[in-house]
């Protein structure tokens, strides 16, 4: 589990289609919520996704719909309150760097013709 007891039960609130809310009931919210935090560490694609979290269609299309219900800004923004920094992860395969950093040939079409130029 991705999650401490605290920190579920600090977000447990947020969450859509728990008991009590109209409609229907969420099967486990908390096994939803950490197939998300899952694909999130890993990277992965929604395929990939382990069987035990659950066929991957339906939890992306639950995802699209929180998403689109910004229940992932409001879990955030309560699960920020108690983030450590002691350590940062940076995946340098993220970063894109311009085409001139990485050794791209300079284009010299304009300056050959600013030469040729007969006044």
């Amino acid at each position: 589990m991705l999650l401490r007891d605290e920190q579920w039960k600090r977000i447990e609130p947020l969450m859509q289609g728990k008991d009590g809310d109209r409609g229907r009931s969420g099967a486990n919210n908390r096994l939803f919520v950490e197939a998300v935090l899952w694909l999130a560490r890993t990277g992965s694609p929604w395929r990939d996704l382990p069987a035990e979290f659950g066929p991957w269609n339906s939890v992306y299309v639950r995802f699209a719909r929180w998403s689109d219900k910004n229940v992932w800004q409001n879990i955030f923004q309560v699960l920020r309150e108690d983030a450590n920094f002691d350590e940062v992860y940076l995946d340098s395969t993220i970063v894109r760097a311009h085409q001139h950093a990485a050794g791209a040939a300079k284009k010299k079409g304009n300056r050959l013709l600013a030469v040729l130029r007969v006044d």
